[in-house]
């Protein structure tokens, strides 16, 4: 497990880069963000299995496409398909190589947010406190969180603040977290959330959880790191979201679909240009071959590049880019 220090200095060092620069179907992720406004739930967050993790939590980027319906059904609504952003994985992303330059174009700045990455984050724990009122709660009592920008940058801050001499998720001096939801302009908003002033240390029955069921191994619940056919297939999809046409669930269903969408078809003989295989459908954690799934709020968009002068005509630079597009995929 990381020290309070290392962890410090390695958020130290992602703002400096910054500067510079699976579900499984069941209840086990904790929806707190269903917790009606003025409710608190207070979690206990635990330490990644993954001793590798600096962190006692992994980030997970998301791209969303939204399509005008489904291809075939004329009465389909419109649908979205998320698909992992190659940046978590260290990669270059074919979808915000083509959306970075949209920022230089006033005009095209609402567009490049659309597709621009969502960042969330997954942690795991107790829940100590639950205002929610459940059907059922899992046999398995470590839950997992889907954490977005806002309470993120909450438990970001405290592990900065020197005040702060002990790691939160420590079994015997560690601390709680409580998430508050009040509303603002409208909206659900967590800005109110904070650490317990208290240590309290685990009691026998969370320590006993720990013992009979075992740590989850945070980078299990991204969705496992597309191939290069797969990449080409989000350079594909993204075009065609672009281009404002329906998706095609016959061509793509066996690689990424929207949420809640069967697929039944045959797996496609033909690829696009690439020496890996084909693959099944990626899913937002690694076991299934489902669709991520959309039992969590959407997160929230990383702060998008910043922007220019307007460059000419909205309509007519979105069919520049379409155009520039298909010639990169054309190579």
């Amino acid at each position: 497990m990381a020290s309070l220090a290392e962890i410090r200095a390695k958020l130290k060092s992602q703002e400096v880069n910054r500067s510079t620069s699976n579900t499984g179907g069941d209840n086990a992720i904790y929806p707190h963000w269903n917790i009606s406004e003025g409710s608190e739930a207070v979690v206990r967050f635990l330490p990644d299995k993954d001793e590798t993790n600096t962190f006692f939590w992994t980030e997970r980027n998301m791209i969303k496409l939204p399509f005008a319906g489904i291809k075939g059904q004329t009465d389909s609504r419109p649908v979205t398909v998320q698909v992992p952003c190659m940046e978590m994985y260290g990669k270059t992303c074919p979808v915000l190589t083509e959306v970075r330059p949209w920022f230089k174009d006033k005009s095209m700045e609402d567009m490049g947010r659309k597709y621009w990455k969502k960042k969330s984050y997954i942690f795991q724990g107790f829940v100590t406190t639950n205002p929610l009122a459940e059907d059922s709660t899992p046999e398995n009592p470590i839950r997992r969180f889907i954490i977005g920008p806002q309470i993120f940058n909450i438990i970001r801050g405290a592990l900065m603040d020197p005040e702060m001499e002990e790691m939160p998720t420590d079994y015997l001096k560690g601390v709680d977290f409580r998430i508050t939801k009040t509303t603002k302009g409208g909206y659900a908003d967590y800005s109110t959330s904070k650490w317990s002033r208290r240590e309290r240390p685990l009691d026998e029955a969370e320590r006993a959880a720990i013992d009979t069921h075992g740590l989850h191994n945070l980078g299990d619940f991204r969705p496992k790191e597309p191939t290069e056919a797969e990449v080409k297939i989000i350079a594909e999809l993204f075009a065609k979201s672009v281009e404002g046409e329906a998706y095609d669930l016959e061509q793509y269903g066996q690689y990424f679909r929207p949420a809640g969408v069967a697929y039944q078809g045959k797996p496609q003989v033909a690829v696009p240009t690439a020496s890996a295989p084909a693959a099944t459908p990626v899913a937002e954690a690694a076991p299934t071959a489902a669709p991520v799934t959309a039992t969590a709020p959407a997160p929230q968009p990383e702060a998008a590049p910043a922007t220019a002068v307007p460059a000419g005509d909205s309509a007519k630079r979105a069919e520049d880019i379409l155009k520039l597009i298909r010639s990169r995929q054309a190579k």
